[in-house]
């Protein structure tokens, strides 16, 4: 495969793999186009933080945003500069990924939480990596511990909690490669997940927990447990319900005749169509989606909102009564290239004026599988895709 060492170099786990189809051909119904991806990304735009009906408001405002990314000092400064929320109840809740390192963490939570009322976190993955510690910790989870007692002290909540009607749920969550359930791209040379994701390399775990089973994913998602009584009290008292996560939950689409739901993967582009098709197995968890599940019931109960982050992709779609919504900041590289993440529209105000907000637009993809159906047994890859790759 040609450019092999891209994969490695590009970061672990978000589509910076995937910068080439990070927008779906801008005619929807069609699978390709050959048209230049800068050629229809300048004419993108997105809407401002404050509009008119937020600035007038009443009660709790809520905004998300994930990937803050904030070692690459463009994302630093962009942080600095974002404007106080401070004035009313501002909640903002961050689906992971802030730092790489605890002391630019420990800056960007500070920062934010001087802007907000309130500020809710869960870790990404980049939170854990060790490789740029003085630190010598004893673990990814030893970090994870260290990164929670600075939460506690700056007042960033990591908790269920309410918030003027609101119920605020933050979900720890990790990936495991089963998740994947779609058909494999075969006939090329993938990279394996070793080469590719860089927390293979620079997350430490103890021995009982490894990448490639389900034992990281099943570890996080039981740090949840602690919180069902807190999060049914938040069902019984809220109108609306916001989950966050990092990771990407699999979604429920139905009872079968043997009583079981069945899986399908919505939220991520198929694999044909990713720079490294592989992606959908270090990003999800089956276990988050029955937390989500059994937590806003198999269809939203109430009006119900789930925020993640991870893929870098911006993403406003709902599915079986839920709203499913990615707003990343991502890399400099990304932003610049004007295919992933944002700037001028972020943190993106979901709920205000006691209701969700309008559907965040364009989001490429969502938007592409909102008027086409998915189709993750067609495996011929995108031309975009095809040109990296030769046959194995």
């Amino acid at each position: 495969m040609a450019r092999s060492h891209c994969f490695f170099d590009s970061g672990a786990l978000s589509p910076a793999f995937a910068l080439r189809p990070a927008s779906p051909p801008p005619n929807l119904n069609s699978h390709f186009s050959t048209q230049p991806h800068c050629a229809r990304l300048n004419l993108i735009t997105r809407p401002a933080v404050e509009t008119a009906a937020i600035n007038g408001s009443d009660g709790a405002r809520v905004y998300v945003v994930s990937d803050l990314h904030t070692d690459y000092s463009e994302n630093m400064s962009w942080l600095s500069s974002l404007p106080s929320h401070n004035d009313r109840q501002s909640v903002l809740l961050v689906a992971g990924d802030v730092a790489e390192t605890h002391q630019n963490f420990v800056v960007s939570m500070s920062i934010l939480r001087d802007k907000f009322d309130r500020v809710f976190f869960v870790p990404g993955n980049h939170d854990l990596w060790l490789r740029r510690e003085k630190i010598d910790y004893l673990s990814s989870l030893d970090k994870l511990d260290k990164l929670l007692e600075a939460c506690e002290k700056l007042g960033v909540e990591t908790k269920p909690s309410m918030v003027d009607g609101v119920g605020i749920i933050p979900l720890y969550s990790w990936y495991h490669e089963s998740f994947d359930e779609e058909r494999d791209i075969t006939g090329i040379r993938i990279p394996s997940l070793a080469m590719a994701c860089k927390d293979y390399h620079v997350c430490k775990w103890p021995d009982e927990l490894k990448n490639g089973d389900t034992s990281l994913a099943m570890y996080f998602d039981s740090l949840n447990d602690e919180n069902i009584g807190v999060v049914d009290d938040i069902l019984k008292k809220c109108t609306h319900i916001i989950s966050f996560s990092h990771f990407l939950p699999s979604m429920f689409q139905g009872i079968c005749l043997c009583n079981e739901f069945l899986i399908r993967q919505e939220l991520c582009p198929e694999k044909r169509m990713l720079f490294y098709p592989n992606l959908p197995k270090v990003i999800g968890s089956k276990y988050l989606e029955k937390r989500i599940r059994a937590i806003h019931g198999a269809e939203g109960q109430l009006p119900a909102c789930h925020v993640f982050g991870h893929t870098h992709f911006c993403w406003d779609a709902v599915l079986e009564g839920i709203r499913y919504v990615q707003a990343p900041l991502a890399y400099p590289r990304e932003r610049n290239r004007r295919m992933n993440g944002g700037e001028d529209w972020l943190p993106f105000c979901i709920y205000s004026s006691g209701n969700f907000s309008e559907k965040l637009s364009p989001c490429y993809w969502s938007d592409h599988y909102s008027v086409n159906p998915r189709t993750p047994d067609i495996t011929e890859l995108a031309p975009w895709v095809a040109r990296f790759y030769s046959k194995a």
